[in-house]
């Protein structure tokens, strides 16, 4: 346990960052799993209005560190390339 006045107050910051990181990651499952039913359900509109909105958030949070730089691009180049299969 902490100790000193400087570990305590760590430890409360760390509590509330892990917090606040794992809301942003949720949302983050949530906007995928949005894209992910519309493409289950064969709808090309629905899964294009969703891969949109889904473009931004998980852009921003890979700017924040959230989620590696990387996985966003694999994530959104799945998608994407799962969204043009159901368009042909």
């Amino acid at each position: 346990m902490a100790n000193s006045a400087q570990a305590r107050k760590r430890a409360r910051q760390n509590t509330k960052r892990r917090q606040h990181t794992a809301s942003q990651r949720s949302m983050v499952r949530t906007y995928l799993k949005r894209v992910d039913a519309a493409i289950a359900s064969k709808d090309y509109a629905a899964a294009t209005e969703a891969y949109n909105k889904a473009v931004p958030v998980i852009d921003r949070m890979a700017d924040k560190g959230i989620i590696h730089k990387n996985k966003a691009a694999r994530r959104k180049s799945r998608l994407n390339k799962a969204i043009k299969g159901l368009q042909a």
